[in-house]
């Protein structure tokens, strides 16, 4: 486990599975970018019982990490979450825990999908963050605000892409095919964040009429099972795996 993530979880908690997501999985990092880690743990059994439930959550800004409790990740994932997704799809290069139960949540990664929650969840996001872009105006804003508005737009069209992709075949690509294209992108959309308008209506069209290769729901059974193996390893609160 690396000191970024032993600096977020707390004594008797366990990582199971953490990487390097974000800019710098994607391929769109520039000199100067934050380095982003996300991952999931595993509190004490125990804990459970007490007055007081564990943290669902732990997230730290220097350096910026985010980890999530077994529990709370597994409701993300199911409900489409896009960056809770993204950490089964990982190159292997970028994960830096790995452990039998994180390996066997990478195993059953297709099965924790919904077509239309995918859909949902990627595009439903897109859709509602080119309406702000649009709203902010003519692209007279501040230089800082440019700034923002290309990363988001960038990021915005990553996740038309990729959730596209995880829509129709059942694959999640994290690294971007031709990075330098979604930074010219940004940066026209800083410019005129109307410009954003055909790429959501192209992507809203193939999302409309591509046949999902996702099921209709997510396999709650199987994530259930892999829980309760979860809780089962850390029972008595040691680091049990």
């Amino acid at each position: 486990m690396s000191d970024q993530h032993e600096s977020v979880v707390r004594a008797g908690e366990t990582v199971l599975l953490s990487g390097i997501v974000g800019s710098t999985a994607y391929g769109l990092a520039r000199p100067g970018s934050d380095i982003d880690r996300l991952g999931l743990f595993a509190a004490p059994t125990r804990a459970f019982h007490g007055l007081h439930r564990p943290a669902e959550s732990r997230v730290s800004k220097a350096p910026d990490c985010t980890m999530h409790e077994a529990a709370k990740w597994l409701r993300l994932a199911l409900g489409g979450n896009p960056t809770a997704m993204e950490l089964l799809w990982l190159p292997d290069e970028l994960y830096e825990t790995r452990t039998p139960l994180g390996d066997e949540l990478i195993a059953i990664r297709s099965r924790l999908l919904s077509a239309h929650r995918v859909r949902d969840a990627y595009l439903g996001y897109a859709t509602s963050q080119f309406r702000r872009l649009t709203d902010r105006g003519d692209g007279s804003f501040s230089a800082d605000t440019r700034k923002r508005t290309a990363k988001h737009a960038r990021h915005l069209r990553r996740l038309c892409a990729q959730g596209y992709e995880l829509y129709a075949t059942g694959n999640l690509p994290i690294r971007v095919e031709d990075p330098d294209s979604y930074h010219r992108f940004g940066e026209e959309v800083a410019k005129d964040p109307t410009a954003g308008s055909s790429l959501l209506a192209h992507y809203e069209h193939a999302f409309d009429t591509t046949k999902s290769a996702l099921p209709d729901a997510p396999d709650e059974a199987a994530a259930e099972a892999w829980l309760h193996r979860v809780r089962d390893a850390h029972l008595t609160g040691v680091a049990g795996r």
